[in-house]
């Protein structure tokens, strides 16, 4: 009998702590991968398409954790272009440790692939292959996996000709750091500077403090 509880208690000692829904034992955690099957067809009826400007082949999928803005711990999933997803990942992880909040992060394909849906619900994402404010013909940085929209609600589209989401209206005044905003210089902004992306907040013509993509487009 002793013989038999000293086995459990050396089994109860090497079988992990459980943890809390969400949270991993290192706290931030994401892994790349080639796109899984399911997600493949996924995409398929809705984000990619024949035609599009770069194959399923050349994307990956992020699964990471996030911070929320209820301070929770969360799950989520960007696809991006093959070239970026281990950086891309690096950056989470520093807007993770730097306690930088989330809505959330699903992929596009949720929402039917609509932006303005996506957008609305002040979803972070990153691949859609769709055309650049959805005018023919020519195509997104989004549409190649190489550009990331982060809280679109807290950090709108904003142009003469409005503003997208149209329920980030309160955020177009910058004047007020409120949380899940972005600054040039702040800790998102180093992020994705470090890996050479730059941010649509210091567009010329129209401010997209949402964006940020390889090559400032």
């Amino acid at each position: 009998m002793r013989r038999f509880l000293l086995v459990l208690t050396v089994a109860c000692l090497l079988v992990p702590a459980a943890l809390p829904s969400g949270a991993t034992a290192g706290g931030y955690h994401a892994s790349v991968m080639k796109l899984p099957a399911g997600v493949r067809e996924l995409m398929r009826a809705s984000s990619w398409r024949p035609g599009c400007p770069v194959g399923l082949e050349d994307l990956r999928l992020i699964k990471l954790n996030y911070r929320g803005f209820d301070g929770e711990v969360h799950p989520g999933k960007l696809v991006v272009h093959r070239w970026y997803a281990d950086e891309i990942a690096r950056v989470f992880r520093k807007l993770f440790r730097a306690d930088f909040p989330i809505r959330r992060m699903e992929l596009v394909d949720r929402y039917g692939a609509d932006d303005m849906r996506s957008m609305k619900a002040d979803n972070t994402s990153a691949f859609n292959c769709r055309y650049r404010n959805g005018v023919c013909c020519t195509w997104s940085m989004h549409a190649y996996g190489k550009a990331i929209d982060v809280n679109p609600v807290e950090n709108p589209y904003v142009g003469s000709w409005g503003v997208s989401p149209p329920n980030g209206e309160r955020y177009v005044d910058r004047s007020t750091r409120r949380r899940g905003m972005i600054f040039k210089k702040d800790r998102v902004w180093w992020a994705f500077h470090a890996i050479g992306w730059e941010w649509g907040g210091t567009w010329t013509n129209s401010k997209d403090y949402q964006h940020f993509s390889s090559n400032d487009r």
